[in-house]
């Protein structure tokens, strides 16, 4: 059997998924594989990893909540005779320090980056549509989002713009080999500021109010979120304020020669599809 399928993992994520879309409209041989996909992958469960990975010559690869499983997915790619990886990080995930935060995307990169494959990384900084696909969005609904950041901005990018770069990356290899990409939006916004331009451009009175990221923590638990996963939410704000991922970068220009869409374009299609009320 020829290995000439893409894999793309995490087919249901707010990348995965439209990934898919550019690279089925491409022609491009594709397999999608999440828990709920007729290819079913779970990272806990690695007896259905092999059967995802036959035929298969490129794989994007969107880290696990947890370190370690990875390393196993690489050498089991190796032996189904995969040639390339893309692998979906965080943002400066090299400067992080000591930081408890992303250690799941951090042991992702040791694993593809130590591989014998070729390998890309996309670090993209935090998506725009977290404000009404999932995260953010019901605070903003019921009128208040409360975060503990402050006047630190975030170079927000638009998912669509990370599901280009991935697209170009998985199908044009010779360019992108041993590449790590930075992606961000054109400017950073406080999350005050990207606050401001949902509430005028929805229509709706919406605020934003700085809490401490002890406050965030007990309010995630509260509702609901698992005491181990709202520290880990909440680390990644204390990690934001220390200001080394607040600057923009050219690496989507370099992948797509273009510029990447601003967050007034997001907030424009967002509110415009009703994301946060009519």
């Amino acid at each position: 059997m020829s290995n000439d399928t893409t894999l793309v993992l995490g087919a249901t994520g707010k990348t995965g998924r439209r990934i898919l879309a550019r690279l089925r409209l491409r022609g491009t041989p594709v397999r999608a594989a999440s828990r709920s996909s007729r290819t079913r992958f779970d990272w806990s469960d690695p007896g259905g990893w092999d059967a995802a990975l036959r035929g298969v010559d490129v794989a994007y690869v969107v880290a696990p909540r947890v370190p370690g499983p990875v390393h196993e997915f690489v050498a089991r790619a190796e032996a189904a005779g995969v040639r390339r990886l893309v692998l979906l990080s965080g943002r400066g995930s090299d400067t992080w320090g000591d930081s408890s935060f992303g250690l799941d995307m951090r042991s992702a990169e040791d694993a593809v980056r130590g591989s014998a494959l070729e390998w890309t990384v996309l670090r993209p900084s935090n998506f725009a549509q977290n404000f009404d696909e999932d995260v953010f969005h019901a605070a903003l609904v019921a009128g208040e989002l409360a975060l503990p950041a402050g006047t630190v901005p975030e170079p927000f990018i638009d998912a669509e713009d990370v599901a280009d770069a991935a697209a170009a990356v998985l199908t044009e290899p010779d360019r992108h080999t041993g590449r790590i990409y930075e992606l961000t939006g054109p400017r950073a916004l406080t999350f005050g500021e990207a606050v401001e331009l949902i509430s005028r451009t929805s229509g709706r009175p919406i605020a934003y109010r700085q809490v401490s990221p002890a406050q965030y923590t007990a309010a995630l638990v509260e509702e609901g979120v698992g005491e181990e996963d709202a520290h880990h939410v909440a680390e990644m704000f204390v990690l934001m304020e220390r200001g080394l991922l607040a600057g923009t970068t050219d690496d989507l220009a370099t992948v797509l020669g273009r510029a990447p869409r601003t967050f007034e374009d997001y907030v424009v299609r967002a509110a415009a599809a009703g994301a946060w009320g009519r």
